[in-house]
């Protein structure tokens, strides 16, 4: 009696879970939502802006606030005289001063800086979230979602993205990401082509960061036409909503900078390529050509025709978009952790990274095996080829984890729908707790957290833990009480960390020469060449040319190791030795501050 009762119980909750889905994903949202708060409460009260891109982003939101033009994203706290020529658009920037205008009046400036800062990024889960049930609905099972938001929670480096705090534009992307996914796994034609077109179009206008896997998600809408004449109208309406959302995205956010002939985010290059690659496949929808081969034949040639349309017309951008120098890719961009690749990390910290995406790839490469004589073959053939894309992806540049860890939900779910319920219905207690825990901890990547907790080797963690107390000192310099020790100075423009720059013009009135951007190469080799030389005259001669009246240093701090061991005789090391040239004087700040200060006196 007590079975039947329990087994009626759970085909209720499972079908309670399949018909009022929108409910749950609710409850998941929210419930996630704080969760997130709940971790990330002690950063958000300090307004703790760990990255250098968040910081910049609230330092370009507050400018715009301030009066400067919608078109105009150059940041005049940074690179002067001229400012740092930002690449970014004011896209992600709108969520972000919408709350900041509706709380100021309210709370007052800097909680409503907190508020906007701690839900922005969490608005992008939605979305995301949304994408991800439906998908897995379409492709798995209607009750299979449930894991999906499991997996989901699992995945670190891309749950990050999301995080209060993170107001970077990484957690929107990923949201396109999905929603491209999504648009795929739609079984209307017509809708799903507009929605796959329309993420990827803002996904472009955001930034470039997922070219790669969009430009593989468009070929396969392409190839699906190819291989079923029926598929025309995914195409025809993935081609208009491509072109016209690419359009839109350039026309109301590009800003003036990104009207040239730049190579790394959505400008007059990658918009007449991607007009012409929408022409062209509304043009092949358009017709009727009878025959595999000959579609093939048509969508080569149209594919051979964009590509030398772009050759032929920007050979600037056939190498790196970047297109920085050798020197600053000497260096700093090659110092640079996540543009490293994955197995140049910790082993712990690449496991945990690389888990995910290696299950989910091969679950999506499995789901197709099984789905090939079916519908459902094209769309898991596209998720499996995505998935190993972005994994592989991994060997080359770190960066690529929290897109290669999204798309490694789906086929980590299906694996689970595959093998999770056998182990439910078993008659065995122990195989139905104890296998479905191991089952799960392998899908998620659990099983990599716990082998990253395997001891360390002593030696290891007497390495930590002197690491940990050396970093202690250094991490004060980005806190609200050590900045606002600065802010009671008059406003300067500073010499100091490429990696501070950012914090600095953020949290208070000062300028700062430099910050991590590649079109900000000339200060950033300024500040290299700065700390490195021998001689203290070229810092010297560096701060006259940029303006900058100010020396700052936070001794420790990450960038100040490489100048270090790189330079041991430059003026960092120079400085840190008590060698202080007659054009310095020192600037007296409370005992307790982090920071070393000087005043350029010439």
């Amino acid at each position: 009696m007590q079975d039947r009762n329990d087994a009626q119980l759970e085909d209720r909750l499972m079908d309670w879970i399949e018909r009022r889905w929108r409910t749950v994903f609710w409850l998941m949202f929210l419930g996630a939502c704080a969760y997130l708060l709940y971790y990330r409460w002690g950063q958000v009260r300090w307004l703790a802006l760990s990255d250098t891109d968040d910081n910049l982003r609230l330092a370009e939101v507050k400018a715009w606030l301030a009066g400067q033009g919608w078109f105009d994203l150059r940041q005049y706290k940074l690179a002067p005289p001229g400012g740092l020529n930002v690449h970014w658009s004011r896209i992600v920037d709108l969520p972000i001063a919408a709350m900041i205008l509706a709380f100021r009046p309210l709370v007052g400036e800097f909680t409503a800086e907190r508020i906007a800062c701690a839900v922005a990024p969490m608005l992008a889960l939605a979305p995301a979230l949304w994408a991800i049930v439906l998908t897995v609905r379409r492709t798995v099972h209607p009750r299979a979602y449930p894991i999906a938001f499991a997996v989901l929670m699992c995945a670190q480096t891309t749950l990050f993205m999301w995080m209060p705090l993170r107001i970077d534009h990484h957690g929107w992307q990923l949201a396109t990401l999905a929603l491209v996914v999504a648009g795929i796994a739609d079984r209307h034609p017509q809708r799903g082509g507009a929605i796959t077109g329309g993420a990827t179009a803002l996904s472009l206008g955001i930034g470039l960061e997922l070219i790669p896997v969009m430009a593989v998600a468009g070929a396969s809408i392409a190839l699906r036409w190819a291989w079923d004449r029926e598929q025309a109208d995914r195409l025809r309406a993935y081609a208009v909503a491509l072109g016209g959302g690419c359009a839109l995205a350039f026309a109301g956010f590009a800003s003036y900078d990104n009207r040239k002939m730049v190579c790394d985010v959505l400008s007059p290059v990658y918009l007449s390529t991607l007009l012409l690659t929408s022409a062209l496949m509304l043009g092949l929808s358009l017709v009727t050509i009878r025959g595999l081969w000959w579609r093939l034949a048509a969508l080569a040639a149209a594919g051979a025709a964009i590509a030398i349309f772009f050759a032929l017309s920007f050979p600037q951008c056939l190498g790196a978009p970047e297109s920085i120098s050798p020197e600053l890719k000497r260096l700093w961009f090659d110092n640079i952790r996540e543009v490293k690749p994955l197995y140049t990390k910790p082993w712990r910290d690449a496991l945990q990274t690389a888990w995910l995406p290696l299950i989910g790839t091969a679950g999506a490469i499995t789901a197709f095996w099984r789905a090939r004589r079916t519908p459902q073959a094209p769309v898991w053939a596209t998720i499996a080829l995505l998935s190993l894309l972005a994994t592989a992806g991994l060997a080359w540049q770190s960066r690529f984890g929290p897109q290669a860890q999204l798309l490694g939900v789906y086929g980590a779910t299906a694996l689970g729908w595959l093998l999770l319920p056998r182990l439910l219905d078993s008659a065995s207690s122990l195989v139905r707790v104890g296998g479905t825990l191991v089952v799960f901890f392998a899908l998620s990547g659990q099983v990599a957290q716990f082998v990253a907790m395997i001891p360390k080797p002593a030696k290891e963690v007497r390495k930590e833990k002197a690491r940990t107390e050396a970093d202690r000192q250094p991490r004060r310099c980005t806190t609200l009480p050590a900045l606002a020790q600065l802010d009671r100075l008059p406003p300067a423009t500073m010499l100091t960390f490429v990696d501070l720059g950012p914090r600095l013009i953020a949290m208070t009135r000062h300028r700062a020469v430099a910050g991590p951007y590649h079109r900000n190469g000339d200060a950033i080799l300024d500040v290299q060449h700065s700390f490195r030389a021998g001689s203290p005259e070229v810092a010297h001669a560096v701060m006259k040319r940029r303006g900058a009246t100010m020396l700052l240093l936070c001794p420790g701090m990450a960038e100040s190791t490489i100048y270090k061991a790189r330079a041991p005789r430059g003026f960092y090391t120079q400085l840190m030795d008590g060698k202080i040239p007659s054009w310095l004087e020192p600037v007296e700040l409370p005992a307790n501050s982090p920071f070393r200060l000087w005043r350029r006196i010439d």
